[in-house]
């Protein structure tokens, strides 16, 4: 996640589901119509899971004009004092930084990308050493290479890899539940794109919506329904807690998108 340099999950910042919610944009996994009352069921359960899990969940309010607005891994990178808030990359979401900026602002430098630069949150994994940064749809380089100078500014480096047509994010095929181990969607990575990972979980390309996980230690948050992963991750140590996510699956989201860690 974006910023937990110790990986520890003190602080989720959540917005709750706007009542557009069914607008929210979408262009891999619809296959419906998505349910507002069900996407805010199926948050609560999240913030939940979370709470059980040790974090302090913060909710903002929904911002009506912007269906989105709950996934706010987008919004900002946190990295140590300073709060990256990006361009975000659709227009349709353009105005959902601000309140979190003006949260954000009373514990963080605030730091905003230039014009021209874009940048998602769903496009930045921490791995150890390093943030693996996605080149994406909605991340382009002049968003990448601002947000690599300052993460160098606090000892991190930035690995950049090309996100492929066939994703929205990087976050989406790709996370890191603990040091040295990477959880991969096969079909969207490769083997060479994860080569300095001492420990690559590599996920069935039909089951790849799971690769997208929430660590505490050796506990573990993951999508429900998706047996295999479940058993891989199982026979690599962890416990596993699951949420249902097929509301939020609907509009391209995953698990991570529905908090940016804080603290």
């Amino acid at each position: 996640m974006p910023g937990t340099f110790d990986r520890t999950r003190g602080k989720a910042l959540t917005r709750e589901v706007s009542p557009r919610y069914a607008e929210a944009v979408s262009s891999f996994f619809n296959t419906r119509m998505p349910d507002y009352e069900a996407a805010r069921g199926a948050q609560q359960a999240y913030f939940a899971a979370l709470r059980a899990h040790g974090s302090e969940v913060i909710t903002l309010p929904p911002l009506e004009d912007f269906p989105d607005c709950s996934f706010t891994e987008d919004t900002a990178v946190i990295l140590e004092d300073k709060a990256v808030i990006p361009n975000l990359g659709h227009p349709s979401r353009d105005g959902e930084k601000e309140s979190i900026a003006d949260f954000l602002a009373d514990d963080f430098e605030i730091t905003r990308m230039p014009a021209g630069a874009t940048l998602d949150g769903g496009d930045v994994v921490f791995y150890d050493d390093r943030f693996l940064v996605g080149l994406s749809t909605r991340t382009n380089r002049e968003g990448a290479d601002f947000l690599t100078e300052h993460a160098k500014e606090v000892g991190m480096e930035v690995q950049l890899f090309s996100v492929p047509a066939s994703t929205l994010h990087l976050t989406t095929v790709c996370s890191s539940p603990r040091p040295g181990t990477v959880v991969a969607a096969e079909g969207h990575l490769t083997e060479a794109d994860l080569s300095f990972a001492e420990e690559v979980i590599w996920i069935p390309e039909e089951e790849g919506y799971a690769a997208n996980t929430i660590a505490y230690g050796d506990r573990l948050i993951m999508a429900e329904g998706y047996q295999r992963t479940r058993k891989l991750m199982l026979d690599a140590g962890f416990s596993i807690s699951t949420v249902e996510m097929s509301e939020f699956r609907e509009v391209d989201a995953s698990l991570t998108c529905l908090s940016v860690f804080i603290g």
